[in-house]
Parts: structure tokens; sequence; C-alpha cells
């Protein structure tokens, strides 16, 4: 088991920052804005020889008895609590902090070592700026930078000095690894919720306030003998509502979130409307290919008739999704996750199917018999055969004649014939025309040169008069 590595500190004094150099990405987000980690965001460093765990914290705030600061605390001592080793990071061009001292004192009643590490040192000289940090009793004061790197390598070699060394597994590839699952929708329609009820822990930040979750969390869990990464993400409100650097930031990181998944889980509020920004999510999500299933929460508070009016305000808003599979839960109470999850796995497995060419093709010369495609003036396009071009998404490319002319709702029947022939439910479906090409299409005429026109003629007046003698000796 790999050992874990946590980073612990107030806000602003660059955590994240730390957390981004040891990992050698950039999953967490960084800003000069304090308060902008929240969640407990775990990585795999990759910065030193051996193998470790990384978690980065929000700032911790002792003092916070309520609210989301009190959240993030309690976020921040869970983390304590899984610790191998702990890093405490101060600032050093701030200098201590009485905030620092009241940290200190809780980290010293910690199970596992605790490093002190004073960030921000670049350009100065390392004792000096780490000489005050002495009277906080946590032992050596470690000058690093973050930002630049500057101690940092000394910083892991130090904490994991005592651990022995591992191998490290190797990750499989996208189309054998376990699905990769990401929670996306409006702000506060219970995201955070459905991700703590599918763990049965609360490891994110649950909050009834709009914009709680600024980052995406990825999260392995095991359930029924299966493997998966949950991705909580930030709610992405209409962009005409987004003015903070923050919250464009969070945005990103969700359609980032989006693109990397394998599922998504759109999750819409059923005590709510069914808004055109859920819409404009969905068709994103149809844009980039991703495999979906759509998740109706707060449908436990719901009379008869709400239920029947929100039932048809989604078949009138999202009816291009009617390859997805809809359903009807409440992430608070734990009602209909199991369903979710077994239609989870469902579209994983069509997004990643494996389509054989001799049945596509029989299923296409099918399709075509019993419904030919319409004539674009002179001519009928020919489909001739199909192979699979890709998968997550399924691609199916089809090849013959005068395809740039099969209309739109005729290739929507071939994606619906192709669907039920391989009961592909909850993925999209692509497919692709290619048609042969003419050798002759390209070739252009020359001008011929003054020797090939008089060769021409020779050979036209040779003609004539041999024609001409065979007719006169015909006569005779």
């Amino acid at each position: 088991m790999l050992p874990t590595l946590v980073l612990v500190g107030r806000p602003n004094v660059g955590k994240s920052t730390l957390f981004n150099r040891l990992t050698q990405s950039r999953d967490a987000l960084v800003h000069d804005l304090p308060g902008l980690t929240r969640d407990r965001h775990y990585g795999r460093g990759r910065t030193g020889e051996k193998p470790y765990l990384v978690v980065d914290t929000g700032g911790l705030e002792p003092v916070a008895k309520d609210g989301i600061l009190h959240e993030m605390a309690r976020q921040t001592q869970q983390a304590i609590d899984e610790a191998d080793v702990i890093v405490f990071l101060v600032d050093g061009r701030q200098g201590l902090a009485p905030q620092d001292r009241v940290i200190a004192d809780r980290l010293r009643r910690a199970h596992c070592p605790v490093l002190l590490a004073v960030n921000k040192t670049e350009g100065m000289v390392p004792a000096v700026a780490a000489a005050e940090f002495h009277e906080l009793g946590l032992g050596e004061p470690l000058a690093i930078s973050a930002a630049h790197g500057e101690g940092v390598r000394s910083l892991v070699e130090i904490a994991l000095a005592t651990f022995p060394a591992e191998e490290e597994e190797e990750e499989e590839d996208g189309s054998s690894a376990h699905p990769k699952i990401a929670i996306v929708g409006r702000p506060n329609v219970g995201k955070s919720t459905l991700v703590n009820s599918l763990l049965g822990e609360e490891r994110v930040i649950a909050f009834d306030q709009p914009g709680t979750t600024r980052d995406s969390i990825h999260v392995d869990f095991e359930r029924d003998g299966r493997a998966y990464t949950l991705i909580d993400t930030a709610g992405v409100r209409r962009r005409g509502k987004v003015f903070e650097a923050v919250e464009k930031f969070s945005v990103v990181k969700t359609l980032q979130a989006i693109d990397d998944a394998n599922v998504c889980i759109l999750v819409l509020d059923a005590q709510g409307e069914i808004s055109e920004q859920d819409a404009h999510l969905a068709g994103y999500i149809l844009e980039t290919g991703r495999a979906l299933v759509v998740a109706i929460n707060k449908w436990d508070g719901l009379d008869d008739y709400r239920r029947d009016t929100v039932k048809r305000e989604l078949a009138r808003k999202l009816q291009f999704l009617s390859f997805a599979r809809f359903h009807y839960i409440s992430a608070l109470k734990g009602q209909g996750l199991a369903p979710l999850l077994k239609d989870v796995d469902v579209a994983y497995a069509a997004a990643f199917a494996k389509l054989s060419t001799p049945r596509l093709t029989r299923v296409l010369l099918a399709a075509t018999a019993q419904h030919a495609p319409p004539k674009a003036g002179l001519f009928r396009p020919k489909l001739r055969y199909a192979h699979q071009g890709g998968r997550n998404p399924p691609v199916i490319v089809i090849h013959g004649n005068a395809l740039g002319n099969v209309q739109s709702d005729y290739r929507r029947y071939l994606e619906n014939t192709f669907r039920q022939a391989f009961e592909l439910s909850g993925t999209p479906l692509r497919i692709e025309f290619h048609e042969g090409r003419n050798p002759y299409e390209e070739r252009k005429s020359k001008p011929l040169s003054e020797g090939e026109k008089n060769r021409i003629r020779r050979e036209k007046r040779f003609r004539r008069r041999a024609y001409g003698a065979k007719t006169k000796g015909a006569k005779a």
C-alpha cells in the first residue's frame, strides 16, 4: 500500500500549487483567492523516486463552528486521520501567523510525523526565511518554493525516508480499465450528495449552497466487486451568469472531466424547472460522444401531478436523448441508486462494444433492402459494406457510392437500426460515410503541343486515305 502524504495549512499558502508540483499535473485549481480548495483532492505523486499518494486539502480554519468553513475543516481532519506523513505548509513571505500556531497545536496530536515546510521562499535566504518558524516546535523548517520547485524534491525524500520502495502498478489502458463516471449538472442539484450516497460516506462537501464544489474531485471506489472512479464536478450555470474568474475555471474543469470520463450521469432537479441550461449541458455531452445516464434527483418530494409534469418536460426538452436511460432517484435517501449504477455498466459496455464487420454489413444490407435510401437527382446512394471505426463512442464507417447525397433522416434510420441490432443502449452512435474515389476525377486535360497536334493530323489523314482506298477497291 502506498504511503499517503497530506498537505495541511491555512488558506492561500500554496497547498494546491505544491500538489500540482508533486503530481506533475494541473489537476488542482490554483488562484490567488483564499479558500479556493474545499474538498480532499487525491493524486499520484510523481516527484521523487518512491511512489506515493498526495492529498490536497482546503485551508484549515480551526475556529470555524458552522457553515462551509466548518465543512472544509472536517474534510481536512479526515485527511489528517488517513495520513502517513503530514506536510504543514506556512507562508514564508507573510511570516508566522496566529492561525499557524493553532494548527501546529492540533497537528502535535496527530498519530504520524509532521514536516514543517516554509513556502514562497524564492529569492530569499532559506535560513532567514525559516528562522521565526522554529518556535512552532515541529522540528527543522524546510524552505521551499512550490511555484518554482526549489527544495520540493528534498522535502519528498525526507518525508518518505522511512518507507520502503514499492513497485508502482502499471495503469491499464482505457478499454480494459474500470469506468470513469462524471457527475454533472447545474449548481445545487445534488451532485455531491449523489457521490456521497454511492460511496456510503461523506467524501465530498454537500452543502445547501450553490457553487459549493469548485474543483473536479476524482474518487475511486468498489461496489459489488467492480471498481469505479467517480468525478464530482462543479455546477455549470448559463454563460451570462458566470462572472467570477474562479467559476470560469471551475466550468472549464467540469468540461474537461466530461471529456476524460467514459460515462456521464446528468443530474437534474425534479423540484426545479428543467431549464435550457440542462439541455445545453446534455448537448455538450452528446457532442463529445460520452455515454449518458440521466438522474432526476429529489423525486421523493413530489406529488403525482408534479411528477407527470416533470416527465412531460423531459420528453419535450430532452427528446434528443432517446438513447439514454432515465432514473428517478433521491440521492439524500439513497433511493434508486442500484438501478442507476446498473445502467451505468450497460452504457459503459455499449460505448466499448466490439462490432464485427460481417454482422455490420449484414445489418446494413438488410436495412437498405427494407428501406432504400431516396434518390438525389438521377442517382440513388449505394451502400455496400460497413465496419467499426472507433469506440467510446462507437463509430460505424459505411462505404459506397454517392454517399454525399444521403439525407439526415436516413442517417437517423440507420443509427436506430444499428442501435437495435447491437443493443447499444446509453451511448451515442456515430455514422461516417466514405465514398469511393474516382481515379479520373482529378485528372485534368493538358494543352497539346504543336508536335502532338501535327501527329494527330497525320494520323487522321492516313486513316482517311486508307479508308478511301479500301472503298474504291470495293467498288471496282
